[in-house]
């Protein structure tokens, strides 16, 4: 996918919980397969497709599949896992397929059984992903409303800002305000010093660190759109040309990776 394709997606996603009673056709769930292989193998993670999600879950009707989120019990991994499942995410919502991050509202244990994990690697997260109609449901309506009557802007989501932002971070700002966040909480907070931009979440060995991943991929697609480009370095740090965008790091354990 195009960077502007990406960019469509974020506008065309919503959270779907009410999916069609048809189940996913084979080249969809075997292209899915291919998308979940490619970030195992790149990335080092360990997402894994579960054909039939239904079992674990009780508040999600219609037929679905899911990918679930798992990796190494690191923070560095948690922010890799919503980078590239927000990744995976937004290429099937552009292809028209419904998903969403889950985070509570699944029998984690009946998941558990499926997956059979090794001891260091945790489940961090589930992606629902299956056919939907054009229009959200009665139940997916409320749900969204209820979960964004306190949308927050990205200025409030700056604990300093001592000058005005740049354009092109402006923009990317919005992308990061339309992200999938458990709760619709936004935990990412910010800063804008010296022309430096800086990031944390609070709890990073939470799955706070999701959101954050998600938030990092949305800013990058956002910069990339107003012709700005750069790369996440291994200590969160995003460099431009001769910026750099630091985003904090609280990981404490991934130096012996």
């Amino acid at each position: 996918m195009t960077n502007s394709e990406y960019i469509e997606a974020i506008d065309m996603r919503r959270s779907r919980r009410t999916y069609r009673a048809k189940a996913l056709s084979d080249d969809t769930k075997e292209v899915i397969e291919e998308m979940v292989e490619a970030v195992n193998e790149n990335e080092g993670l360990h997402f894994i497709f579960i054909d039939d999600a239904k079992p674990a879950f009780t508040l999600f009707t219609g037929s679905f599949s899911m990918i679930a989120v798992c990796g190494k019990d690191t923070q560095k991994v948690r922010e890799d896992c919503g980078f590239y499942g927000e990744s995976i995410v937004l290429q099937c919502v552009y292809h028209g397929l419904g998903t969403c991050w889950v985070t509570g509202t699944y029998n984690e244990n009946k998941v558990l059984t499926m997956l059979k994990l090794p001891k260091e690697e945790r489940l961090y997260a589930v992606i629902t992903i299956g056919y939907v109609k054009e229009s959200l449901s009665l139940k997916e309506k409320t749900m969204y409303k209820t979960l964004h009557k306190q949308n927050r802007p990205y200025q409030k989501m700056y604990e300093v800002c001592d000058t005005e932002l740049p354009e092109h971070y402006k923009y990317a700002m919005k992308l990061v305000e339309k992200g999938p966040s458990a709760v619709n909480r936004r935990p990412v907070k910010f800063r804008y010093e010296n022309n430096v931009l800086s990031a944390h979440v609070e709890e990073p060995y939470s799955d706070k660190s999701i959101d954050f991943g998600i938030a990092k991929l949305h800013f990058i697609l956002g910069c990339r759109a107003k012709g700005v480009n750069g790369h996440w370095t291994y200590e969160n740090t995003f460099e431009e040309e001769n910026k750099r965008i630091k985003f904090e790091s609280h990981r404490k354990d991934d130096e012996n990776e």
